[in-house]
């Protein structure tokens, strides 16, 4: 078996040793190389072209950021952050995934992090996850819907989640082909800050481009948008003739104790949106999602419920499916086939 092979990029030969101690004691896994300098990392990463790179925010020589920005432009590589500056909060996260960045590893009480051992299987099972993942050289976000060049979308598919909710997103979304023809509309219940990083993730695992929601995004067809915490995502009619519509930032007062609710988001569609409507519930806790269901099915579209043996937490789909509203009831991984079989009937 071919083994996975990592190059580290790390300020301290400590941590060097630290991470390499833990990468190598899985036999899959294999390091190629290390630095503890950004100059040498971009040398070094094109000539050995190893399967992952892990890289630290905090450099001797230049920025982790800098050396990230360079390499995807010149050698797009699978690029995991390593650094406790990317706990501290979203705005470097955000950065290094607009940069190409897949994942995070956070050391858990500082730069140098011995107690990293204690998340070894973790780190072990990303690695290996994103080995899979093919590099691809990011998109520049004022440039999304130029590039997309597509007409207004005439079918939507809004997806609710909570507990457990971004796996299972994700695991829905990189199997819907890119030219599906409709546009998702995702809510994920998730604290302020972090619903642009798990937008930039949902895109690198997809096939669809995925961004943020932004007060006035239009609604076309083949991109998906994620709700963003501490705001409802709300559709607004542009034109009647040319079946034209947009999404808006509510900020209303919580709907089930929550915001972004599913709730409002699939009402709103049911309310003001003329095309095909299909409703997924996935895992969660309590019942954000019942009613607008509801209104979905009133309005004849389509609602589909994640299994119990499948979720985290089977509350949401739960909810519907006592409810008898639930067209199919499914495990997560039939979950997309059965959107596609919805979109073209």
């Amino acid at each position: 078996m071919k083994k996975i092979r990592v190059f580290i990029v790390e300020d301290s030969v400590l941590m060097q040793k630290v991470i390499a101690d833990i990468l190598s004691s899985d036999n899959e896994i294999e390091i190629v190389g290390t630095t503890k300098y950004g100059q040498e990392a971009l040398i070094k990463i094109p000539q050995i072209a190893p399967d992952i790179v892990t890289l630290d925010v905090n450099l001797p020589d230049m920025s982790g950021l800098l050396v990230l920005e360079q390499l995807m432009r010149e050698h797009p590589s699978r690029v995991v952050m390593l650094s406790a500056y990317t706990q501290k909060g979203a705005e470097t996260a955000i950065k290094a995934l607009e940069l190409g960045a897949l994942d995070f590893i956070p050391k858990p009480s500082g730069e140098v992090s011995l107690d990293l051992y204690n998340f070894k299987d973790e780190i072990i099972a990303k690695v290996k996850a994103l080995s899979q993942v093919n590099p691809k050289v990011p998109f520049v976000l004022k440039n999304f819907y130029r590039e997309q060049e597509t007409p207004p979308a005439d079918k939507v598919v809004v997806i609710g989640a909570s507990t457990g909710g971004p796996k299972a997103i994700m695991d829905v979304m990189n199997r819907i082909p890119a030219n599906c023809g409709a546009n998702f509309l995702i809510v994920q219940h998730m604290p302020k800050g972090f619903t642009k990083t798990f937008a930039e993730r949902v895109g690198w695992y997809s096939n669809l481009r995925c961004k943020e929601v932004e007060d006035g995004d239009p609604l076309l067809k083949n991109i998906s948008y994620v709700a963003k915490s501490g705001q409802h995502m709300v559709i607004e009619r542009i034109s009647r003739e040319k079946k034209s519509y947009c999404l808006r930032l509510d900020d209303t007062a919580l709907v089930n104790y929550v915001k972004p609710a599913v709730d409002v988001t699939m009402s709103s569609l049911a309310d003001n949106f003329d095309g095909k409507i299909i409703a997924v519930l996935l895992t969660g806790m309590g019942k954000d999602g019942l009613e607008g269901c509801r209104k979905v099915k009133a309005k004849g579209g389509k609602v589909i419920a994640q299994d119990e043996a499948s979720c985290v937490v089977y509350g949401m789909p739960k909810s519907v499916v006592q409810e008898g509203l639930a067209d199919s009831v499914l495990p997560i991984e039939e979950i997309p086939g059965k959107i596609m079989e919805y979109l073209h009937e």
